[in-house]
């Protein structure tokens, strides 16, 4: 098994997401977690704010089959868009429809989904939606589309890695899109394998929709994409208004200080809540530079913080224990 495939093991793991949570965030997740509250990820993103950088907001969440789970992550997700309004801070949200109950029924979901885009458009708050596994791709698709013909601030994801990708992007041109390189682990019947193809169908992906498209994330820490991206939009002379780079929080942070100042959009991924675990596993698999940040970050600051890997490890062990 590969590293990669070992983090996406364990992100995709119910027993240990459960059992992870009654750690906090000790295990090594706070430096890329802004807080297990709606208060403290508000002051997280005040903070981003003064530094020129703009927000999306995920609640985060896994495993949701109950209906009165869904429901409750929707009054959190309703909550946060309220105190985004309130606060006035330069915020939106990002959402997983599987949160909300994609994995329960169908309109269960898409009235959860509605609700929540509905207040949403009355403060002029986007509402981006993640992309998952493949099994959950075209529904969330299907799902975007539906609530784009009675509002119009919703957006989506395109995942790089996905064979389908291309023809997605050409369909969702109109709407502001993220594009990523993927982060579950997909059969090469859907999905390209090897970084190389990945890579090449992103910049493919981006180049594209910058030309062509409403407006483009460039969701990515990669430097070589990023300095690669910069000289094509200098070259193409594309308006700021039409792009933004985006980094999740926590990795990277003095390039998207640097990023901002010199004179880019820039968006951070800002999740928070007790739920981590899932969301920090599969940023350990996405690249293994992201293990290197995470660990130049925990020790620059001299803090206890144990690395997830460890954690992961670690839990493993012991959890397995008590259940034998």
């Amino acid at each position: 098994m590969s590293l990669k495939d070992f983090f996406i093991a364990l992100s995709e793991n119910q027993f240990l997401n459960n059992n992870a949570k009654k750690y906090g965030l000790k295990l090594g997740a706070q430096s890329v977690v802004a807080g297990t509250n709606i208060d403290e990820v508000i002051e997280s993103i005040k903070h981003l704010n003064k530094q020129g950088i703009s927000c999306t907001v995920d609640n985060l969440g896994e495993f949701v089959f109950e209906r009165s789970e869904a429901t409750a992550a929707k009054e959190q997700i309703l909550a946060v868009i309220e105190a985004i309004h309130t606060s006035g801070v330069d915020a939106h949200i990002s959402l997983k429809p599987s949160q909300l109950g994609l994995d329960i029924d169908l309109d269960f979901c898409y009235n959860n989904l509605e609700e929540i885009v509905s207040l949403a458009h009355q403060y002029d708050i986007f509402i981006n939606f993640d992309m998952e596994n493949y099994e959950r791709l075209q529904t969330s698709f299907d799902f975007v589309e539906r609530l784009s013909e009675k509002h119009d601030n919703v957006g989506t994801v395109i995942q790089a890695y996905f064979h389908r990708a291309e023809e997605d992007l050409a369909k969702f041109k109109d709407y502001r899109l993220r594009i990523v390189k993927g982060a579950y682990k997909e059969p090469e019947t859907v999905a390209f394998q090897s970084k190389d193809e990945i890579d090449a169908n992103y910049i493919k992906l981006l180049e594209y929709h910058l030309l062509n498209g409403k407006f483009t994330s460039i969701a990515t820490h990669d430097h070589d994409v990023i300095n690669h991206m910069k000289k094509f939009i200098a070259l193409h002379d594309i308006p700021k208004e039409k792009y933004e780079f985006q980094m999740l929080y926590g990795f990277r942070k003095e390039m998207q200080i640097d990023l901002a100042k010199e004179g880019y959009n820039f968006c951070t991924y800002v999740p928070f809540g007790e739920d981590w675990y899932g969301y920090f596993m599969r940023r350990l698999a996405e690249r293994p530079q992201n293990i290197q940040l995470v660990t130049k970050q925990v020790f620059n600051k001299k803090t206890n913080t144990i690395l997830g890997v460890a954690a992961a490890a670690f839990i493993i062990g012991r959890l397995t224990k008590k259940r034998k």
